[in-house]
């Protein structure tokens, strides 16, 4: 069974523009997920509509095998979720923030307790269980509202832009903290996130929106292995003169002259980093060091969210 079924889901506005059009995914149970894209792109009306929070124009939602036009309460209960924006009552504890949303889904307060302490321990808030919402800091408010959308144990938890706007030590934490999730608890988590970094570390698969069209989805090596080739900057022992560039023109690479001793090379997928440095050799070049240009990720997602991509 999948965790999420989006099956030619879109959304249209009075003024007939696509904010998301036939899209259609699964995420597996237990899967670590990202929605990737610019801004504008539809990974939010994505998540909306997921969560019952932007009504879809057309096609079927799944959640938890429970269709969400046909079993909607089902369907809610198997869902936690994270907004981009804070939500919260300011005037409340942090602890009855979680006690009182608990209560919605018909929780026990035991249980909820259990579960309060269990949460705001791992997320490092349990010291300040007793303050009210509005004396925390927006890191602290943002974790508090990952704990606020586990308190009822959902099997799938849903993220918008989690770490956004939050330091390296926080973002860090809170990524342990979902890799704990997925691993021990077995939740599927999805996420939106602009933080490539983010994807690499946490996440198992990724869907590539763009313009309201569903570009890209697979496992990151598959996204990684739809790009034509591999960018590198190339450090070199010895200025470049003009004799040396026109016969380096004539290779059968993509290169730019970036410094008197640097260039740039676009190794396509049919060539390899031998046929590279045998090349070089018999022009008599010495490589000094050698860097990617750009993560692999984020060469892959410019790739597919450039103009007239899939057009």
């Amino acid at each position: 069974m999948y965790a999420i079924e989006l099956s030619h889901v879109s959304k249209k506005y009075k003024s007939q523009t696509y904010a998301l059009k036939d899209v259609s995914l699964k995420v597996e149970e237990g899967d670590f997920f990202a929605f990737l894209g610019p801004n504008g792109a539809g990974k939010s009306t994505t998540i909306g509509i997921i969560s019952s929070l932007v009504v879809k124009t057309a096609g079927q939602v799944k959640i938890g095998g429970y269709d969400l036009d046909e079993d909607p309460i089902k369907a809610k209960k198997c869902l936690g979720l994270v907004p981009q924006e804070f939500n919260l009552n300011v005037f409340e504890s942090c602890l009855a923030v979680l006690i009182n949303q608990a209560g919605y889904y018909g929780v026990a307060k035991s249980v909820a307790y259990e579960r309060a302490e269990k949460y705001l321990n791992l997320l490092m808030l349990w010291s300040e269980r007793n303050h009210q919402v509005r004396t925390l800091s927006g890191g602290m408010k943002r974790r508090l509202m990952i704990a606020r959308a586990l308190i009822h144990n959902p099997p799938i938890l849903i993220l918008d832009e989690p770490t956004a706007g939050v330091d390296v030590e926080l973002r860090k934490l809170i990524w342990n903290f979902l890799e704990g999730l997925n691993r021990d608890e077995k939740k599927t988590i999805i996420l939106t996130t602009h933080y490539l970094e983010e994807v690499e570390r946490l996440c198992h698969h990724v869907a590539i929106i763009n313009k309201g069209k569903l570009v890209s989805t697979g496992s990151l090596a598959e996204l990684v292995n739809q790009l034509p080739g591999q960018s590198y900057i190339l450090s070199l022992e010895e200025v470049l003169n003009n004799p040396t560039k026109e016969k380096l023109k004539t290779l059968s690479y993509e290169i730019k002259f970036l410094e008197e001793k640097a260039i740039e090379v676009n190794l396509l997928k049919h060539l390899s980093l031998s046929d590279l440095f045998k090349d070089l050799g018999q022009l008599d070049l010495k490589v000094k060091s050698m860097r990617e240009k750009e993560n692999q990720i984020e060469q892959a997602f410019l790739h597919m969210t450039k103009e007239g991509y899939l057009s």
